[in-house]
């Protein structure tokens, strides 16, 4: 949990990424952030390879150290979760709606935000676009936070940005890793 802390926070200085990462709104309750991103491929082969998110997702952004860990169960009610070692686990969200090429509902809180009480609903939009797929995630969180929720909106925005750029990354260059600037 500390390591995805202090990742959560260094990944701020990861905004070059392709595409468009904004905080729609913050307020003291709650945030809604938004990556926007084109990827070069259609929008079934862009979805079979979102659900598997142990391909692509940071391995810094995980309660276990290794994204090989994480899954995304293909139907309602499926758990996006993580195995830990001796036997543990992370429930990090819930499969609320699923439709093969085109959408993704998840709804729960991301790493720090489950410590919080915080929780959140992550919509996951493909539609064709431009001879590829336009990727759309929007992710609305509410919560209480001494500090105000908005305080998490900036950070929880850069990781997404930066997790979602992976995925694109893995779809056109065949690798998560982000291109050498």
């Amino acid at each position: 949990m500390r390591r995805f802390a202090s990742t959560l926070v260094a990944a701020l200085a990861l905004l070059a990424v392709s595409g468009r990462a904004d905080v729609v709104d913050s307020a003291a309750n709650g945030f809604t952030v938004r990556t926007t991103l084109q990827i070069q491929a259609a929008p079934d082969a862009v979805y079979r390879r979102l659900i598997h998110i142990e391909d692509w997702w940071n391995s810094q952004h995980t309660f276990s150290g290794d994204a090989k860990n994480l899954s995304i169960e293909e139907k309602p009610g499926g758990c996006f979760c993580e195995k830990l070692p001796n036997g543990g686990g992370v429930r990090h969200m819930e499969v609320l709606f699923f439709a093969p090429g085109k959408t993704l509902v998840l709804r729960g809180g991301l790493g720090p935000l489950q410590s919080i009480g915080a929780t959140g609903a992550m919509s996951i939009q493909l539609t064709p676009s431009d001879g590829g797929t336009k990727l759309q995630v929007t992710y609305a969180v509410t919560g209480y936070l001494a500090a105000g929720m908005n305080t998490l909106a900036a950070p929880v925005d850069s990781v997404l940005a930066e997790q979602f750029t992976r995925l694109e990354n893995l779809i056109e260059h065949g690798n998560p890793a982000p291109k050498a600037q």
